[in-house]
């Protein structure tokens, strides 16, 4: 979490070659703060949908820890993202989607992703692949970001004014999809048109 207190500042953008994003990371001297993980998120909310409704993000992570995360009140300016985020770590998976299911809260949405994540000129940047695309995501200050974007070569790149969930909603509608849960499993026989990255905007 970067930003004073407990905003989260980031820009998100989509790019078709992490591999290409990633050597440049390294030829600028970025430092590799977390290799490959894969990542495990599920999306909380209560039955009648409020959680949504207001914009509150109640997410439980597994990676190489697990992480409750609490998110809400998001602005955006030159497509970067500022919201209020808080976050704590907890010592079991499993047990802590038992205790939300226990206070009331039910499973909205789940995505798989894998994310491997740089240091750079003050922000953190990672590289994240989901089932329906491929993105950077930068994380710092306002004008750090903008610099370090710039910095990358990704001034033109398509910045995703939405969360991962919403984006793979957008897609999921636009292609009919039957499942309701971003799994790289779900999407290995779906074919993803090229324009897909519109969808986004």
């Amino acid at each position: 979490m970067s930003g004073e207190g407990n905003t989260e500042t980031e820009a998100k953008l989509w790019v078709d070659d992490l591999s290409a994003v990633e050597m440049t990371l390294q030829t600028l001297g970025a430092v590799l703060a977390a290799p490959r993980v894969f990542e495990r998120n599920v999306r909380y909310d209560l039955p009648n949908g409020s959680l949504g409704k207001r914009g509150v993000v109640l997410r439980l992570r597994q990676d190489s820890r697990v992480r409750l995360t609490y998110k809400e009140g998001a602005s955006a300016e030159d497509g970067v993202i500022s919201r209020y985020e808080a976050e704590v770590e907890v010592s079991d998976f499993k047990t802590m989607d038992t205790i939300l299911g226990l206070l009331g809260y039910v499973h909205d949405v789940a995505y798989e992703k894998y994310r491997t994540t740089y240091t750079l000129d003050g922000c953190e940047v990672v590289l994240d692949e989901l089932p329906f695309g491929r993105f950077v995501e930068v994380e710092g200050e306002h004008a750090e970001i903008l610099a370090v974007i710039e910095r990358l070569g990704l001034s033109d790149a398509l910045r995703v004014q939405m969360s991962y969930v919403r984006a793979f909603d957008v897609i999921r509608r636009r292609l009919e999809l039957p499942f309701k849960d971003a799994t790289f499993e779900h999407f290995s026989r779906i074919g993803l048109p090229p324009t897909v990255k519109n969808w986004l905007k």
